[in-house]
């Protein structure tokens, strides 16, 4: 087993601070033993298509220099929510991942775009600014595979059972739901893809700000591979730690084999590129 920290951070408007807070909590996660630690999604700016040219950088950068320096200083592995990406004249929704020697392991660019309209409540067209990632993003750890998605690719089953049939045993995503998806789904999605593929899932949300102009659910979670929710954050600003069992996770695919019971004669999942 190993410690799995998420941290839900408060994101303000000033960059610099939501980098040294971000910073800070990570050391502090790490002093408590957590050997991976996540952020939220857009960890370093307003979440919002009117802020995401503004806040804008380029990988490598100003926000993944400091976090692949602090994931070396505290030799730890650093999933970095995600921050706005802007490359070749695109606009992309990005988590970068650093390794305990503060190397990059992986830049999972958001795959699905929110682009939603719940008539009444929110609409929301990340398309308008975002352009979308067209890779499925893993990377390895002395304790398990983990597999990337950024907040509405949790929606999608197809994208965690490619995870699932690659050997990923987590998942990890970094997401910012609203106060209408938030309550009706965000714990539900996240059960179901734990259940499903019979592997760990933990969500990192920023801290709730009812003063924001998208203000998020919060509630980081994180769901065990017998879909029971072992950690859970409330609105405010906090940092989540939880076990990873993995012999639990051995254990659940030995009982309820549905892995190796899948009748790939009638049906399939496949990753093309």
């Amino acid at each position: 087993s190993f410690r799995l920290a998420l941290i839900q951070l408060h994101v303000s408007a000033v960059k610099s601070d939501n980098l040294q807070r971000a910073c800070g909590l990570v050391r502090e996660a790490s002093a408590k033993g957590a050997k991976l630690v996540a952020l939220p999604e857009c960890f370093n700016s307003p979440y919002g298509t009117q802020y995401f040219k503004e806040y804008a950088e380029k990988i490598p950068g100003e926000s993944t220099q400091k976090l692949s320096a602090v994931a070396k200083e505290c030799s730890i592995y650093l999933i970095g929510g995600s921050i706005p990406e802007e490359d070749g004249g695109k606009l992309y929704n990005t988590c970068t991942v650093f390794g305990p020697d503060g190397a990059l392991l992986a830049k999972h660019r958001k795959v699905h775009l929110f682009d939603i309209n719940v008539p009444g409540k929110i609409q929301f067209r990340e398309s308008e600014t975002l352009s979308p990632g067209n890779s499925f993003s893993m990377f390895d750890t002395p304790y398990c595979k983990v597999g990337l998605g950024i907040c509405y690719d949790m929606r999608f089953a197809e994208m965690a059972q490619i995870y699932g049939q690659k050997g990923c045993q987590l998942l990890i995503y970094p997401g910012a739901f609203n106060m209408t998806t938030g309550p009706a789904h965000w714990e539900l999605l996240q059960r179901g893809r734990a259940v499903d593929n019979q592997l760990y899932v933990a969500t990192v949300s920023p801290a709730r700000d009812e003063k924001a102009s998208y203000v998020a659910w919060g509630h980081s979670t994180v769901v065990n591979p017998w879909g029971e929710v072992i950690a859970k954050a409330g609105a405010e600003e906090t940092v989540v730690y939880t076990d990873i069992d993995l012999k639990k996770l051995a254990e659940i695919r030995q009982q309820i084999p549905i892995l190796s019971q899948k009748r790939c004669d009638l049906y399939g999942v496949e990753m093309k590129k």
